[in-house]
């Protein structure tokens, strides 16, 4: 029997090819009827018998183009028309920008292959893209979504350009950054940044890099720094005019044959390198790793990533070796994204320059994942992710804006139901980040065509995002740090809880003005108790320690009432000088963190005393740690009960061990190791009891210092062998990249 269903998609489902793609679908499924565009997604009315009508609905979520995103799929039943055949409909002219804009994808397998063969038109052109991949949200200007509101609007489309771009049956039908080498941008290569006359740009790049020299190479998010990575005497130079000393570089490979030669690589982190996101993949390395030393120094792992470009295809094919792609910047700024700027900041830096003439409208750092468990964890989320929406089933009726913290900051909008988390915007340290960030929040809200009526924000004082928020004239919500980052956890995963959050971070302010850290928590989307924490020290010089652990462990070490022979000595007059603070009436900030922690017992084993970039230290320290060694030092929990003072994690104890050892002399590796097992059982520990005290069967861990693989699997396994069931994060960062998101959410429940 024929019946017709009108059928609506929403996401992101324009100006990706899901009109063809259900025209071809719907023609296979021997259907009638139309598929068009209008303000709110994608309208499909189809008629047909039932299984065929119900096989449109299940291909519409499980096959969608690549470049799509499908949020939901809605359908009813409505008239027969008895139509023949199947149509692709005029686009109705939208009234606002319901539908999304698409991330940045990497170039498709199509589109390689024409980037390749002789004998296709667009052989070796560096900006070709179709429908499921190319540029998107680093070049839109505006909505709606078409030619005239990117970048390429300056570009106009050749005659046979503008047929496949009108063909609903060709891969580049209404593909917005469609272009040739007769109407496209212009690639150009400038050594030493003056025009060269070169013919062939990617051939005289390559051949710099196989030279020595350190080319900036304009991307799709913005200006890279390219240098030979096995090539000691490059990259220690691209370290030293960068100003980057220690933080690992990230490495372009051709294929995935090529990273094999480099690392291990299983089959979960060949499809995250090969997925659309294309984001950088950390892996281990193998022993034989041909790259300089100083790629990586002292890394079990590299960061690998495939070409996502068709520049980096073309010029990773001709250097044919592994190539340092690292953000165009000096350290702690923003990525160079513009071409004048790229020029005054990086002139100092490249010996040469890779450019083209197509703006980009919004900078993005590339991403950065690993797997965990078979899954996708990130570390970074920006150009490939964002700005993809993430469903949050609360406060659909209002639109929310969370700012985000100061590092690692993201801004996040909420949308009638949906929340977008922006591209990685960086640390708010200095006037260019802050201008991105106003940037992204104003661009953002363009694009979505919605003026926020509510602003979410943490409750630092100092923080710019937070001085920001409190700038604008419209209604507040203040929302605790570690609230933030574990309701972020819950909402990525579609909870409201309660649920035990644990929260391991560098430093938040808590509700009592001291620094938190290292906090268990019962916690929902609208609050939270304060259940557990670790014991808190001062922090001596307060945001000095940061930067100098050894200060840290001064003030560990005063409240184990322990000493380690050699340390004050190492250190010299300014130990005489913290001890000196410790001991006076001069009020100290008090932390309860774990990174700071972490910290300590770097400074202790002799990993590193002062640190060039925000969390290295522990990093470091997670690197040393012996992976034969499994004995934990113990980390007891004084427990309260419910209503009285939080239990304390007593991490003196821990640090008293880590000196027994060292004193004995124990291999520093090995200390480590039983360090992050004794810390892990103690968060756990506290964790598990939090739970059975409030009759929880689910954990949340949120935080950056679940980044640190060993402590993320230690209190993981011990959560789970007591039969809790454990939440971490996949679709946003565990680090303050995420905190935007759970600022969102929880402002969201407390104002409906």
């Amino acid at each position: 029997m024929t019946e017709r269903r009108a059928i609506r998609v929403a996401g992101i489902v324009q100006g990706v090819g899901f009109r063809p793609f259900v025209h071809v679908l719907a023609g296979r499924l021997g259907l009638a009827g139309f598929v068009g565009n209008d303000e709110r997604g994608v309208l499909i009315e189809a008629e047909g018998g039932a299984a065929a009508l119900d096989a449109l609905e299940a291909a519409l979520v499980a096959e969608p183009p690549p470049a799509a995103l499908v949020t939901a799929v809605t359908a009813r039943r409505v008239p027969a028309r008895g139509d023949h055949g199947f149509v692709i409909a005029p686009s109705v002219a939208r009234s606002r920008a319901a539908t999304l804009i698409s991330p940045d994808l990497a170039t498709c397998r199509d589109c390689v292959a024409e980037l390749f063969d002789p004998a296709d038109r667009r052989f070796r052109h560096p900006f070709l893209s179709c429908t499921n991949c190319g540029p998107r949200f680093t070049i839109v200007t505006g909505v709606p979504y078409d030619r005239a509101t990117t970048t390429m609007a300056d570009f106009p489309m050749c005659a046979a350009c503008a047929r496949e771009y009108r063909d609903p049956a060709d891969r580049r039908f209404h593909a917005q950054p469609i272009c040739c080498p007769d109407c496209g941008p212009v690639l150009r290569f400038l050594p030493g940044w003056t025009e060269s006359g070169e013919t062939d740009p990617i051939t005289a790049a390559a051949g710099a890099l196989r030279a020595g020299a350190v080319v900036a190479v304009k991307g799709l998010g913005g200006y890279h720094l390219a240098a030979p990575a096995a090539d000691p005497r490059a990259v220690g130079a691209l370290r030293a005019r960068k100003h980057r000393e220690d933080k690992p570089f990230a490495v372009l490979v051709p294929d995935v044959a090529a990273a094999r030669t480099l690392c291990e690589v299983s089959p979960e982190e060949e499809a995250l390198l090969r997925s659309v996101q294309a984001p950088i993949v950390l892996l281990r390395r193998r022993p034989d790793a041909d790259v300089a030393a100083a790629v990586a120094p002292g890394d079990r792992h590299l960061g690998l990533l495939l070409p996502y470009t068709p520049v980096h295809h073309l010029l990773s094919a001709a250097v044919g070796a592994p190539v340092v792609l690292t953000s165009g910047n000096v350290s702690d700024e923003p990525i160079a994204h513009r071409d004048a700027d790229a020029r005054a900041r990086l002139a100092g830096i490249a010996d040469a320059a890779l450019v083209h003439d197509r703006p980009i409208r919004t900078r993005a750092d590339d991403s950065v994942a690993r797997i965990v468990r078979s899954q996708r964890y990130l570390v970074r989320r920006s150009r490939g992710f964002a700005p993809a929406p993430l469903p949050l089933a609360v406060g659909a009726g209002r639109v929310v804006l969370g700012v985000g913290a100061e590092l690692k900051n993201t801004i996040c909008l909420l949308r009638g139901g949906e929340a977008f988390v922006s591209h990685h915007v960086g640390d708010l340290e200095n006037a260019e980040t802050l201008a991105a960030f106003t940037d992204a929040i104003a661009h953002l809200g363009r694009l979505l065509e919605v003026i926020p009526e509510l602003v979410a924000h943490d409750l630092h004082p100092e923080y710019l995002s937070t001085k920001w928020a409190l700038d604008q004239d419209l209604p507040l919500v203040g929302v605790q740090h570690h609230h933030a980052h574990l309701a972020a956890c819950l909402a990525e995963h579609g909870e409201a809880g309660p649920a035990i959050g644990v929260a391991c971070d560098g430093l938040g302010l808590g509700t009592d003005g001291a620094l938190w850290g290292g906090e268990v928590l019962d916690v929902s989307l609208t609050g939270f108790t304060r259940l557990a924490h670790l014991e808190p020290v001062p922090l001596p010089g307060g945001a000095t320690a940061i930067r100098q652990p050894w200060r840290t462990a001064a003030a560990w070490l005063r409240t184990a009432g322990t000493e380690l022979p050699g340390l004050p000595d190492r250190i010299g007059a300014p130990w005489r000088a913290v001890q000196a603070l410790l001991d006076s009436p001069l009020d100290q900030p008090v932390t309860t963190s774990a990174g700071r922690l972490c910290d300590a017992v770097a400074a202790l084993c002799g990993v590193r005393d002062r640190t060039t970039y925000e969390g290295q230290a522990a990093i470091e320290l997670e690197r040393l740690a012996d992976p034969g060694v499994t004995e934990a030092y113990p980390a007891p929990v004084r427990y309260a009960h419910i209503g009285e003072e939080p239990a304390v994690i007593m991490a003196s104890e821990l640090v008293r061990a880590v000196v027994a050892d060292l004193r004995r002399g124990e291999e520093p590796a090995a200390v480590a190791a039983r360090f992050h097992h004794g810390l892990a059982a103690g968060l756990a520990a506290a964790a598990v009891g939090a739970a059975r005290e409030r009759a929880r069967d689910t954990v949340a861990l949120s935080g950056g210092v679940f980044q640190n693989m060993l402590l993320l699997r230690g209190v993981r396994a011990r959560l789970e062998r007591a039969g809790l069931r454990v939440l971490v994060h996949s679709r946003l960062p565990c680090t303050d990249g995420g905190i935007s998101l759970g600022q969102v959410a929880v402002a969201a429940v407390r104002s409906s």
